[in-house]
């Protein structure tokens, strides 16, 4: 009976509190954000806000979503975030099926799936990746913020690992009864692969709704940029330009309690999306890291 021991309690305590102050640490920043955004102009300016709003006003929401920069940026990264995902999914979950298959299948196998961890080992660089989103011509446009990094190898590799995993039985079974790849791929290691599929998808969901960099090294026109590199160049580069359509009103309201909502705004669809996915993670990620 080891969890009886004291030191096992003892153990026991410090990882509750541990694990406490590392959920306060994540909570907190965004309480406070959330209540400077409802809070008035004044006490937000003079920095008295802390995790209760004071003299609540919503003004900053309506100033936030009457933007339309802001609201151009938000249905931008919506569009870039689902064909990211759909592209993404589709390239790994395609390429992680047909690499699982041993060489007597898939002849070369090998030489395929070194060409794919040489490439995530080894990358071109950022400017070698620019010249070529430019002389494709990409550049302004969306599929500058999708293409690049379509192909995502770890993440495949972790799909490959669950297939591979997967009772080769099953697969025999429908191919005597006629099956082909696809019908295989999408009628049987699909739905047992659904915890990593979730996983995954909730991986690329992440990564394309928060990637900015990518934004301000493609885009040249602001009017077109996703919406985490609309909130860097507001924040970081104080370029409050954009901040509302008229710079006029900027006279009027406090910038802090606007950018506050702005942020609140742009994380809230990775907060609903993230708790009907989380069930999927310890399942889907231990599924896919299992080698035979």
């Amino acid at each position: 009976m080891y969890y009886k021991t004291p030191g096992y309690r003892v153990f026991t305590i410090f990882n509750y509190i541990l694990l406490i102050m590392a959920g306060l640490l994540c909570l907190l920043p965004i309480i406070h954000i959330l209540a400077i955004s409802f809070s008035a102009s004044a006490p937000a300016n003079a920095h008295l806000v802390g995790l209760l709003p004071i003299d609540f006003s919503i003004e900053s929401y309506s100033k936030t979503l009457n933007n339309p920069n802001f609201l151009r940026a938000f249905f931008i990264s919506i569009g870039r975030t689902i064909l990211g995902t759909f592209m993404t999914m589709s390239v790994i979950t395609l390429a992680g099926y047909s690499l699982s298959k041993d060489s007597t299948v898939l002849k070369s196998r090998n030489i395929y799936a070194w060409y794919f961890v040489f490439t995530m080992l080894f990358t071109g660089g950022m400017i070698p990746l620019y010249m070529v989103v430019r002389n494709l011509h990409l550049m302004d446009t969306i599929w500058a913020l999708v293409l690049p990094g379509a192909v995502q190898v770890f993440n495949m590799i972790l799909l490959m690992n669950f297939f591979r995993a997967t009772p080769k039985e099953l697969e025999e079974a429908a191919l005597i009864d006629g099956a082909g790849h696809f019908t295989v791929l999408f009628r049987i290691y699909l739905p047992l692969a659904m915890a990593s599929i979730a996983t995954l998808s909730l991986f690329s969901i992440v990564g394309s709704w928060n990637a900015w960099f990518d934004g301000l090294l493609y885009i040249n026109n602001y009017r077109n940029y996703p919406l985490a590199t609309f909130l860097q160049t507001v924040i970081v580069q104080q370029d409050f330009s954009k901040l509302i359509a008229d710079p006029r009103e900027l006279i009027n309201i406090s910038t802090r309690t606007v950018k506050a909502a702005q942020i609140f705004i742009g994380m809230l669809p990775v907060l609903v999306v993230y708790p009907f996915m989380q069930r999927y993670f310890v399942k889907g990620i231990v599924l896919g890291a299992i080698k035979e």
